[in-house]
């Protein structure tokens, strides 16, 4: 498996299936972490954001452009 790290921290679920959405059509590896716990009700969700995205390096810049224009968007 490639070496994925963690790119981007997410604040909630809107900007996290739009981010998730986009990389998908553009075929770009990754995976969506969330940080909701069902133990503790998601709890750290509240104080830590939604969870992030991890990718590979080679991807990073271009994954934190896109997520800049979804926020940008989100205003």
């Amino acid at each position: 498996m490639e070496n994925f790290k963690k790119i981007v921290v997410l604040e909630n679920d809107i900007e996290a299936g739009l981010l998730d959405s986009v990389l998908n059509e553009r075929g770009i590896p990754h995976i969506m972490r969330s940080y909701h716990d069902t133990a503790l009700n998601g709890i750290f969700q509240a104080h830590r954001g939604w969870g992030h995205v991890e990718s590979t390096e080679e991807y990073e810049k271009e994954i934190l452009s896109i997520y800049e224009e979804i926020v940008k968007g989100q205003s």
